[in-house]
């Protein structure tokens, strides 16, 4: 039975440990399998990423695959065919499929046609590599993943509901510092406090967000198809800009 990586829950706690220590290994060269060898990978981008894209494609190769990128106008999902019909063909040829999109339905509906794994390179509402990247980069620098607290300041989009479900995976200290106009997605919220596992907060004020914390992590305010909302969310986050000041207040080695 094929699995997808749509969101950080997709994973269980031991799943997500066991992947942090294989990073690790990789990274130093300890290990090179190659489970790719072979294969094939459909690289969808309806956003554009050089970070995404370079991190795909040479993971892919160096994993023994063969990438294959593939931009907006060569699919077009959703207009010039159906998702799942575009799910079903791209079965057919591929090993694996890994979507960069806006719309976190689409990415549902192609890994619920697709008979092959799909993975979520983005969407509006979540970002899972990307958080699974960072908590790795947290573990290199902490050299633990766990019992810390984490500050998350500025806009509640794909990366704040991403970290708040990496919270349901992990035990953190996690606060959300954000105005009361650009809160995380109230569902997600919702259904990881009910996790238990983590301490999960919200606030409106910065300096009780980052106070004696461990790691402090910001985003861009207006997200790529959000530039109009660019001043408006200056106005609502301006206060939560991480700076100096801010910094005096988190743990001398945050």
């Amino acid at each position: 039975m094929k699995r997808d990586f749509l969101s950080n829950l997709d994973f269980s706690t031991k799943e997500t440990v066991e992947m942090l220590k294989l990073a690790a290994s990789l990274k130093k060269g300890k290990v090179k399998p190659q489970p790719l060898k072979g294969k094939s990978v459909a690289l969808i981008f309806h956003k554009p990423s050089l970070r995404t894209r370079i991190s795909f494609e040479v993971g892919v190769q160096q994993l023994g695959g063969h990438p294959i990128y593939i931009t907006e106008k060569e699919i077009e999902l959703g207009k010039r065919e159906t998702i799942s019909d575009a799910a079903k063909v791209l079965s057919r040829y591929v090993d694996l499929i890994m979507i960069r999109t806006f719309s976190h339905q689409e990415v549902l509906e192609l890994a619920k046609y697709a008979t092959v794994p799909v993975i979520n390179g983005l969407t509006d509402l979540l970002h899972p590599c990307q958080i699974a990247s960072d908590i790795f980069t947290v573990f290199e620098k902490k050299k633990k993943y766990e019992n810390l607290s984490l500050a998350y300041l500025g806009d509640g989009n794909n990366i704040a509901n991403s970290w708040v479900e990496i919270a349901c995976r992990l035990k953190l200290d996690l606060r959300i510092g954000t105005s009361p106009n650009t809160m995380p997605d109230a569902e997600i919220l919702r259904q990881a406090q009910g996790c238990g596992l983590s301490r999960i907060t919200v606030t409106h004020n910065p300096q009780e967000a980052v106070s004696d914390v461990d790691v402090i992590y910001t985003d861009v305010w207006a997200s790529m198809g959000q530039k109009h909302l660019a001043d408006e969310k200056k106005a609502h986050l301006q206060k939560f800009q991480v700076n100096s000041n801010l910094l005096k207040q988190a743990k001398r080695d945050c």
